[in-house]
């Protein structure tokens, strides 16, 4: 017999740059998941390739401000001159229903998370090298060198705070990483504090 499970929520995090969004899409391209990304709302504008809705919303200051006065985030953070924030409506309804919920956001916003939630899996992505991250940046092409020197430098200051998550993957290979974070899903839904209540149930069938 099945235990059944509300969803569990999923904070995949680290510093810009280390490929937090390609790792996030080889995750959902894999078979056989009950995974659903919560879409992240931003001031920035859209890079190369990104559907508004689908990769994030894209909104006016303006908008984001009422957002954050009526108390519709999750977490919210200021990043690089523009906002990020988390939708909490539309995570609460997918956990509800059983759904595993992936937020691929900032280190701020998950520290703000971590705070906020308890039953909550962080996981930091890492770049296998300093080195590494700067190339990545730089490789982008859609920022100017004293911007992707200020990411690095905020960058160097975030990995000092990857203790504070549960798990650590690096990012060397994306597969490779997506395949750490689906082992990781699997081994926490197997956890006893999560599944005690549920088994006791069952056996009283």
């Amino acid at each position: 017999m099945k235990l059944n499970q509300r969803g569990l929520l999923i904070v995949i995090s680290g510093p810009s740059g280390v490929g937090k969004g390609t790792v996030r899409r080889a995750l959902f391209e894999m078979k056989n998941h009950n995974l659903v990304y919560s879409v992240s709302m931003t001031t920035r504008q859209p890079r190369p390739g990104e559907v508004d809705g689908k990769d994030y919303y894209f909104v006016d200051r303006e908008t984001f401000q009422k957002n954050i006065e009526n108390d519709q985030f999750l977490e919210y953070a200021e990043f690089v001159g523009n906002y990020y924030g988390t939708p909490k409506d539309k995570v609460e309804e997918a956990l509800d229903n059983g759904k595993e919920v992936v937020l691929e956001i900032e280190v701020e916003g998950a520290l703000q998370v971590r705070e906020k939630t308890k039953d909550a899996v962080f996981i930091f992505i890492a770049p296998p090298s300093k080195k590494a991250l700067y190339e990545r940046l730089s490789k982008r092409g859609t920022e100017d060198k004293a911007l992707i020197d200020k990411r690095f430098a905020k960058a160097e200051k975030e990995f000092d705070l990857a203790y504070k998550y549960d798990y650590i993957v690096v990012n060397d290979e994306v597969n490779n990483a997506a395949d750490r974070i689906m082992a990781i899903i699997r081994a926490e839904h197997a956890r006893t504090e999560r599944t005690i209540n549920n088994y006791k149930k069952m056996l009283e069938e």
